[in-house]
Formats: C-alpha cells, sequence, structure tokens
C-alpha cells in the first residue's frame, strides 16, 4: 500500500509541478506533510534545505530521500520514477504538440498565465516557512537570516546553496554547545 501511495503522490508531484523544481516544493509538502504524514513540517524543513546544499533537480532529490525513508531502497526508486515519468512523457507530447502551435495567443497565454501560480504557491510555502523559523528564532533572528540571505543572493551573487551550508553548519555548532552551557547552568559555573 505505501509503494502505491507512494507514487501517486510523487506522480500527482510530477503532473502538477508545471514550472520546475521550485514550483513542485509547495506539492511535495502538500503530499507529504499534510496527506500522508509520513513527516512533519520541521523535518520536511530540513529534507528541503539539505536537498538544496546537493547538486541537480529539487524535486527528485526530496523524492529520493522521501521514497527511502517511507519505504526503503525500492520506495526510493518508485519515487523517483514517479516524478520524472510524467515529466518525460509530458515534454514529449506536450513539446511535439506545442511546438507547432507555439504562436498562437493562447498557447502564449497559457504559459505566462501560469507563471503567477507558481508565484503564489512559492510565496506561500515561504511565509509558511517563516513563521516556522519565527517560532523557533524569533522575529528579530528570522528576519534577520532572510535579510541579510536576500541581500547576499541579490546584491553580492552568493550561491544559496553557500548560505544554506554555513547555516548548516552553525546551527550544528550551536547544538553542540548547547549541552555545553545547559550543563554549566546546571552545575553553576560561568554565573
Amino acid at each position: 500500500m505505501k509503494q502505491l501511495q507512494l507514487f501517486l503522490a510523487f506522480f500527482r508531484v510530477g503532473m502538477l509541478g508545471y514550472g520546475g523544481g521550485p514550483s513542485s516544493i509547495p506539492l511535495v509538502h502538500k503530499e507529504v506533510v499534510e496527506k500522508y504524514k509520513w513527516m512533519n513540517d520541521d523535518e520536511f524543513a530540513d529534507v528541503l534545505a539539505l536537498g538544496n546544499t546537493l547538486p541537480g533537480p529539487i524535486a527528485t532529490k526530496m523524492a529520493g530521500y522521501i521514497g527511502y525513508r517511507v519505504a526503503g531502497v525500492l520506495g526510493m526508486i518508485n519515487a523517483v520514477l514517479a516524478t520524472i515519468v510524467p515529466t518525460i512523457i509530458l515534454m514529449i507530447v506536450l513539446l511535439t504538440f506545442l511546438s507547432s502551435f507555439k504562436d498562437q495567443p493562447w498557447v502564449v497565454g497559457m504559459t505566462k498565465a501560469v507563471v503567477p501560480v507558481v508565484a503564489v504557491m512559492l510565496a506561500t510555502l515561504t511565509w509558511d516557512f517563516f513563521k516556522k523559523s519565527k517560532d523557533s528564532l524569533g522575529w528579530m533572528w528570522a528576519g534577520g537570516v532572510i535579510v541579510v540571505s536576500f541581500l547576499l543572493i541579490e546584491l553580492l551573487g552568493v550561491h544559496p546553496g553557500i548560505i544554506i551550508g554555513v547555516l548548516l553548519v552553525a546551527a550544528i555548532v550551536k547544538s553542540d554547545k548547547a549541552p555545553e552551557v545547559k550543563q554549566n547552568v546546571e552545575k553553576g559555573v560561568g554565573m
């Protein structure tokens, strides 16, 4: 049953993820967190952050990891195939069909109309992640990370993967020091 659920979840993502990897992230979230509850929001955010630091398409990386986590190696293969097969089929069929009608106004309008929908999906997911980060970091830190990340990416051209990697290392260092601080407080050291 899990194999079928995995296939259907990622097949839907593959079919509806128009616009590339970033547009499929909210769809993966909907299937994995909300519908099947294979992971919670924090786990999904961790998978997304880790997936963004690795090379390659985000949808297949997430499908592979989530499939493996839910149903082992067979689940990983199942989820990745369910993600890429619709795209392969749609590319062959649609590109063949649309290339003959590419200059028609309805085709041009259709491709332009999808852009705002993808933007809204990404904005909704971004707002959800901001609320989660606000709960764990507070408004100041969450807002600060967003502003600094935006400035580094947009003004200085720093790759987002580098920023995510630095933040992951900072979180690991912070979590390693947290038990020491707690032990010192409990022992009365440093007071």
